[in-house]
């Protein structure tokens, strides 16, 4: 072991001693070295052996330790005497232990390996006697020392410096003093006594060993600067030393340059926003601001504060203006227009970096002038301007107000004039359009407005003023630099040659296609002469070969010239010629044939809109892009309420992203969202709709813990507490991680390894008098949030002093203006004795004095604190006390603004439908995982035995089960897990619990209304039942029946006086009827009587329902007393049918239906005769009037058939009538009506141009009345007529085309050498021609084949036939309508044979 040698004042250095140290080292390196080259050289496998020295190997004891301690404080500072001691004896070492050799074998290994252990032994040996002998000798020294020491007064070897820190750093003062006995030593500060237990636990650390005396002050401020005096005293003097310790102020981690001063007197004090922006909701033509604060002046604040709209910077301008003064910035539009709408941006620029804020700004729509009119469009832009026309352009509105746009009026002002001229109208269908007939050099400015069905909508914001020129004289010319930055401008005008007649201009083609127009352009001739040119055009329509001159207001003068009186479907082709003051071009070259195109269709919707939550207002929405490429505009969004049916516009500028966060949305309250493309062809259809959504607080991370606070200490234990996060991510904090770091290690070590559930864990397993520091984070279902900063350092020390610790959780709740509530749990260190009350104390904002809030204690630990001013916030703390007086501080609260918030809540009293009285709380801004407490008298939840807590949704109530004395007093209410403060509060007193029960009373005991009085009933057996209807009753409801005085009572037999009704007689007769009919209904009988009903289809069916029946019950159907075997029964439903297809007077009688089995008889009878009969008929004329289809408009042959069908139709229950022109029409020689069963028409003959207009036909049936209507005209009369005059001329043809009409029979026999005559009767005007085949072959006529014609008739003759005249045989009629052939089969048998076909038979 080797004992260090520090520089002292006690005795001479010893060489021996050091020598022999000294040697002893050397020998232990030089055996090291040794055995590494032996490792290195030996070739054998035999195992390396390592042999310690005796140092390593010798057991020191406690004299030993005592020994080196001694040593260590009396060794020599002469370093270099020392080294060279050290080199002198490594020398004499290697001389007397020579070189030393390694033999290789295990013999010489073996040998090695002994002498090896007997020199380690003989040097033990020596070690250990020369240890020994020196150990003796020390120890006699000390013993001189401590003899001559004893009995000395105090004095200061090394005393107090000075010392000068930054802020919340550690300052240790240090001295060493020598004194025996040893005395008692006292720090003061600034001469007052410095006690550890009066300040802040770890403060300050007092030490002292063995003479040597600190002082440490954990994390300065600035009221540790001090003087700090150390006194030290025992019985033979005392002694003291001071120093002074200076605090600064830590502005920054550098010097110099780069410190936080200079900065300051560079760049000036760091700015910080201390107001947020807010969403704004404008209206067109009206103004709106943007205002934030700051928290110091900004240095040059025009140009280093800067206003964004959509990342474009904003300047003061006519219609808006940018505002600096007393730290804060504001933007101000005076008239907001659509085009204002966009995410505004304030950007603070500063050496130190640059901070910004956005918001959105919408515009809403202004009032229409026109109710139903569309929004104003927007974003009017003009393109591709040249010396005479240009191209407009804007954007659709996003609300149309129901009816879609069907048109855009333009105007225009000239110049500086405000006069605005309607210079054009735009197709509903497109948002683009050219505008020709301009002056080149005037300025203009454009506007739109939207027209639909109701009128046309506010002008749009006016376009940017544009002049008028040729746009591609620039190109034209070039600039020269030359002699140091002058320039000649060369323009190629200049090198143009003086040509007469310019050439013709090429490439003439369509550079823009549209439903409605076409822009031709052409490229200019070359060469095109220095006169001023204009131009010609001239069209062709395909296929025409002629060329038409294309007329305009005033002459082209622009290489483009836009085609507006197109015909669609047509397709032309162009030239242009070029014209100047010498004369006019040869046309060009003929463009390719150029058509309009069709209506152009809108984007697609976005799929995929996806909504999710936000903030508390807001709802961020995402979707798929639409792939329109240059026609996409943006997107419109839409939203509604759950349950809601119309859609509301959201933003009034098309967004371009595929994101967008709607803001100033109500919280707690389900939407709807969907987004519609927008392009030129107008905004397209909506996307499908998203799910409903609750607007709620986004799920995230909550934010670090803060302000940890020691409540107990132990000897090896602490208690330590904290505040919840500020933002706790919209979900329930469902424990907290807590880190712990010993201020003398370098990591921090988890304290627990499962999240605490509570902000108070106690801390185990520490070091007595050691400093701890702590920080903790906080866990969601959204996962573990930021880091705490670390605590105050606190000192594990336990506590014994007699006052109470500090109480903890102190949270304002219920703030309103003027009032809040405090509360606050006791501390878990109670002191010496029980709490007896807590001193509550508050700070106002700007000030450093706490006053009390009260004068005398509280006894409780809550405290309703009113009498405040509104407006101001206050910091309010909490000290409890006992017997021993006032204990601990807790944690001040945050800073509490009194003010009363537009959307706090108050706890409503009332009493439900069901007369439970009720305190009910509502909190639509809670978040999903938020829990009602409630608590009475601030002690804790009420009595589950006398009240019942029902929370549905986001609304809590407590319901009195049975309300008395003991439900009196204060009901409060806190949502948990809430960011901000909700929480209310109501004390019930007994004169609102009185009014409340009495109104209870009325709900559940209400004043029974009669309906009616007396009634009385004849039952089915003949028992008589008296009755009265009141209001509706409660199941408690109790009935008491008086009768003469007497209450009656259930029981089988009730006694009544017939005295008490007027007409006994006549009660009596109703008894027995009913006394019948229940006989009746022993046995089988109608439940259902017979009665008749029609269907759709007007079809009359007789229908009864019998009931009580069993299997050999008997159904039968019988008319004027005729069993009707046609009659339906269902055994199983006890239902009859009988049922008439077509039903007429004939079927005019009495129905009878009869059921009947061994227990009785029952019958029903129907009269369908007289007035029954017409009701029938009727009611079947009503249902064949409302079958009646939609007038039918069908040409005929004779002219034009109106009709409709009915599915029924009777000339003397139903009457139809016909108008023309709200005219009646009586048939006549034109005009002609009818009905037949199922269709009503009327005819009109030889139709003319006077028969069109609208015609309606009325038909009545009783006293139901329908009209139905067509309008002959237009395309409908002109198609009728046309198949009216197809069908005439077909029956013209088929009138007099040729036709066999009768004659010829279709097969005949005769017997050979017979004569066989063939007869037909022809037609057709004119006569038609006629011919004869046989066989399909024309028939000569020779001498046997006559064929007679007279008239119509027409005869053929075969004479002496044979079987070669057998065949079939036609006779062939044609003339200029048509053509017919009439066909006869000829059988030719032998003389004794019998014809085939009497064979058949």
């Amino acid at each position: 072991m080797t004992l260090p040698h520090t520089p002292g004042s006690g005795g001479d250095p010893q060489p021996r001693q050091a020598m022999e140290v000294h040697r002893l080292e050397h020998r232990q390196e030089e055996e090291q070295k040794e055995q590494r080259q032996h490792s290195l050289h030996m070739g054998s496998l035999v195992r390396k052996r390592t042999f310690r020295s005796s140092e390593e190997e010798y057991q020191f004891t406690a004299v030993d330790y005592a020994l080196a301690a001694a040593l260590a404080l009396t060794a020599s500072s002469e370093l270099s005497w020392e080294a060279q001691l050290r080199r002198q004896t490594s020398k004499v070492e290697l001389e007397e232990r020579g070189q030393k050799r390694v033999g290789f074998g295990n013999d010489w290994e073996k040998t090695e390996i002994a002498f090896l252990r007997t020199h380690r032994m003989l040097r033990q040996r020596r070690d250990r006697k020369a240890l020994r002998r020196r150990m003796e000798e020390k120890v006699q020294e000390a013993k001189e020392l401590k003899e001559l020491c004893s009995g000395r007064g105090p004095w200061f070897w090394i005393p107090l410096r000075s010392h000068a820190v930054w802020e919340n750093a550690n300052v240790l003062l240090t001295c060493t003093i020598y004194a025996s006995p040893p005395p008692q030593v006292t720090w003061y500060k600034n001469d007052m006594r410095i006690d550890p237990r009066l300040f802040p636990a770890g403060k300050y650390r007092i030490t002292n060993n063995y003479g040597l005396l600190t002082l440490e002050i954990r994390r300065c401020t600035l009221e540790d600067s001090a003087t700090y005096t150390v006194k030290v005293k025992n019985a033979f003097g005392q002694a003291s030393s001071f120093a002074k310790v200076l605090v600064r102020t830590y502005l920054g981690k550098d010097a110099g340059f780069d410190s936080e001063i200079f900065k300051r007197s560079m760049f000036g004090p760091k700015v910080e926003f201390t107001s947020m922006l807010k969403p704004i909701f404008a209206r067109e033509k009206e103004p709106f601001s943007l205002s934030c604060l700051f928290s110091d002046d900004v240095l040059d604040a025009e140009q280093n504060i800067q206003w964004f709209r959509d990342g474009k910077l904003l300047r003061s301008s006519g219609r808006r203006q940018v505002l600096y003064e007393d730290r804060q910035a504001s933007l101000k539009v005076f008239c907001a227009y659509k085009e204002d709408e966009g995410l505004y941006t304030i950007r603070v620029s500063s050496p130190r970096g640059s901070q910004e804020q956005s918001t959105y700004v919408l515009v809403r729509d202004a009032a229409p002038e026109n109710p139903g009119a569309p929004g104003a469009p927007l974003n009017v832009q003009c393109l591709d301007v040249d010396k005479d026309c240009l191209i407009l352009t804007w954007a659709p509105p996003s609300d149309t107000r129901g009816s879609p746009i069907t048109a855009y009026s333009i105007e225009r002002c000239q110049g500086d004039s405000k006069e605005w001229v309607p210079c054009h109208e735009a197709p509903g269908g497109t948002c683009r359009c050219p505008i020709q007939g301009l002056v080149e050099g005037q300025s203009y400015r454009f506007r739109v407005r939207a027209i639909n069905r109701a009128g046309s909508s506010l002008p749009s914001k006016a376009s940017e003023a544009v002049v008028m020129g040729d746009r591609d004289a620039a190109q034209r010319k070039t600039e020269i630099p030359f002699d140091l930055g002058n320039k000649i401008t060369v323009s190629m005008d200049d090198f143009e040659d003086a040509v007469i007649i310019p050439s013709p201009p090429t490439n003439v083609h369509a550079s823009e296609i549209r439903e409605a127009y076409a822009v031709l352009a052409w490229e200019e001739p070359k060469p095109r002469g220095k006169a001023p040119l204009t131009y010609s055009l001239e069209k062709s329509v395909i296929g025409s070969g002629t060329w038409e001159a294309i007329h305009s207001e005033s002459p082209v003068k622009s290489p483009r010239f836009a085609l507006l009186d197109l015909e669609k479907g047509k397709s032309y082709v162009f030239r242009v010629r070029a014209m100047n003051q010498y004369g006019l071009s040869d046309p060009s070259e003929p463009s390719e044939p150029i058509a309009l195109k069709g209506k152009p269709a809108t984007l697609p919707p976005p799929a995929q809109v996806q909504a999710l939550r936000d903030t508390q207002t807001s709802v961020s929405l995402t979707w798929d892009p639409v792939k329109g490429g240059p026609e996409l505009l943006g997107y419109y969004i839409y939203s509604r309420e759950a349950g809601s049916s119309e859609w509301q516009t959201v933003n009034n500028k098309p967004i371009l992203d595929n994101k967008f966060t709607v803001p100033g949305l109500r919280t707690g309250k389900e939407y709807e969202f969907c987004v519609r493309s927008v392009s030129e062809a107008g905004v397209g259809e909506s996307s499908a709709a998203t799910e409903p959504i609750r607007v709620k607080q986004a799920l995230a991370t909550p934010s670090a813990p803060y302000d940890f606070a020691l409540l107990n200490c132990g000897k090896n234990e602490m208690v330590i507490g904290w505040k919840p996060p500020r933002r706790r991510g919209g979900g329930k904090i469902l424990g907290y991680f807590l880190d712990q770091h010993d201020s003398e290690e370098l990591d921090w070590h988890a304290v627990n390894q499962q999240p605490v559930p509570t902000r108070v864990c106690k801390v185990s397993d520490l070091r007595e008098g050691h400093f701890y520091e702590f920080r903790a984070k906080a866990v969601n279902w959204a996962g573990v949030g930021e880091l705490s900063a670390p605590s105050s350092l606190f000192e594990c020390k336990e506590w014994t002093m007699p006052q109470p610790g500090p109480p903890y959780d102190v949270q304002a709740t219920e703030v309103r203006a003027t009032s809040l509530m405090l509360q606050w749990e006791p501390p878990l260190y109670t002191g010496a004795g029980p709490v007896t009350g807590y001193h509550i104390s508050f700070q106002e904002e700007g000030s450093e004095q706490w006053k009390p809030v009260t004068s005398d204690p509280v006894s409780g630990t809550h405290l309703r604190v009113s009498d405040l001013q509104p407006g101001k916030s206050y910091v309010f703390q909490v000290q409890a006390m006992n017997s021993a007086g006032l204990g601990q501080p807790s944690l001040p609260t945050d800073p509490v603004l009194l003010q009363d918030k537009p959307e706090a809540r108050e706890i409503e009293v009332g009493v439900d439908e069901e007369g439970f009285i009720y305190l009910a709380f509502e909190a639509p801004e809670a978040p999903d995982s938020s829990e009602f407490q409630w608590s009475k008298d601030y002690k804790g939840p009420p009595d589950p035995q006398r009240v019942k807590i029902e929370d549905k949704d986001n609304k809590s109530k407590v319901i009195l089960k049975e309300p008395g004395l003991e439900d009196l007093g204060t009901y409060s209410v806190v949502v948990t897990d809430a960011d901000e403060d909700i929480s209310a509060s109501h004390t019930l007193t007994e004169e609102e619990l009185e009014k409340l029960k009495k109104l209870s009373h009325q709900i559940r005991n209400p004043v029974i209304k009669l309906i009616s009085g007396w009634n009385v009933d004849i039952l089915e057996r003949g028992e008589v039942r008296l009755w009265l209807e009141v209001e509706k009753l409660s199941p408690a409801a109790e009935l008491h029946l008086i009768f003469n005085q007497k209450e009656i009572f259930s029981s089988p037999l009730l006694p009544v006086s017939p005295s008490v009704f007027t007409d006994f007689d006549q009660l009596l007769r109703k008894a027995d009827a009913k006394r019948r009919d229940w006989k009746r209904k022993q046995g089988p009988y109608f439940q259902e009587p017979l009665q008749w009903k029609i269907t759709e289809d007007c079809q009359v069916q007789l229908t009864c329902k019998v009931t009580n029946t069993k299997k050999e019950t008997r159904f039968q159907w019988f008319f004027q007393r005729m069993e009707v075997p046609d009659g339906q029964y269902d055994p199983e439903t006890g239902e009859g049918l009988l049922c008439f297809e077509e039903f007429s007077k004939e079927d005019k009688g009495i129905y009878r239906a009869v059921v009947s089995d061994e227990r009785g008889l029952d019958d029903t009878i129907l009269d369908l005769t007289g007035e029954a009969l017409d009701a029938v008929f009727t009611e079947l004329g009503r249902i064949g009037a409302l079958s009646a289809t939609p007038l039918k408009i069908q040409g005929t042959e004779e002219g034009i058939r109106i009709f409709s069908k009915v599915k029924y139709y009777n000339v003397e229950y139903m009457k139809s009538t016909w108008f023309h022109k709200e005219k009646r029409l009586e048939s006549g020689d034109r005009v002609r009506a009818g009905t037949t069963l199922d269709d009503i028409w009327l005819h009109i003959l030889d139709p003319k141009d006077s028969d069109k207009g609208k015609y309606t036909l009325e038909i009545a049936a009783g006293k139901d009345v329908r009209q139905l209507s067509t309008d002959l005209s237009g395309q409908a009369f002109d198609d009728a007529l046309a198949e009216h005059q197809r069908l005439k001329a077909l029956a013209i043809i088929e009138k007099n085309r040729a036709k066999v009409v009768r004659g010829l029979p279709d097969v005949a026999t005769i017997m050979e050498d017979k004569t066989l005559c063939l007869t037909c009767v022809i037609s057709g005007d004119p006569t038609p021609e006629i011919s004869w085949l046989k066989n399909d072959q024309p028939v000569t006529f020779h001498d046997r084949y006559k064929m007679e014609v007279r008239g119509t008739e027409v005869t053929i003759t075969i004479q002496r036939v044979n079987s070669e005249d057998s065949g079939r045989y036609g006779v062939f009629v044609k003339n200029k309508y048509g053509s017919e052939t009439g066909q006869v089969t000829i059988s030719v048998f032998k003389h004794g044979e019998e014809p085939k076909e009497l064979a058949k038979m």
